[in-house]
């Protein structure tokens, strides 16, 4: 079950990602152009949402089920020196964490907004620094404080 978790894990992140894009760039053109706010930007608001929500949970649970999560939590003080750890074990969920929690934030402004203008710069403002801190919080292989493949399987 874990595996399973963590390939779908591993899909979503690039769903994502490509969800987040897609809403950055249709909100940035959106609102310099002056564009009515559509049912189909309204459902990429909300999906792009949706697949942060599913994301979490998947994310929650292998953060639990990780062996080295598990050693983070076993040794905490030991955790903070080992780099792999300490970004596993503190930095990536708090910041995936907060991520998740602007993009709420940000897709629940956006919908209760009164003017089309209004919408498309909240989506566009909150989504990109989502999109921000996902970036600096995700292992990519050349990072100094953890390494993982772009895609595992």
């Amino acid at each position: 079950m874990f595996h399973l978790v963590l390939f779908l894990h591993s899909a979503f992140r690039w769903l994502l990602l490509i969800a987040l894009l897609g809403s950055i760039v249709k909100a940035a053109r959106g609102y310099a152009r002056s564009a009515a706010f559509s049912a189909t930007d309204n459902a990429l608001r909300h999906w792009t949402a949706t697949i942060a929500h599913l994301q979490l949970v998947m994310g929650v649970w292998l953060y639990l089920e990780s062996p080295v999560t598990h050693a983070f939590r076993q040794s905490p003080a030991a955790g903070l020196r080992q780099p792999e750890l300490r970004f596993f074990g503190i930095i990536h969920i708090v910041c995936m964490l907060t991520a998740v929690i602007l993009v709420t934030i940000g897709s629940a402004m956006a919908k209760r907004r009164k003017t089309d203008k209004e919408k498309f710069r909240t989506m566009l403002t909150w989504f990109s620094l989502t999109l921000l801190i996902i970036l600096i919080a995700i292992p990519w292989p050349f990072s100094p404080l953890a390494r993982r493949p772009l895609i595992r399987i």
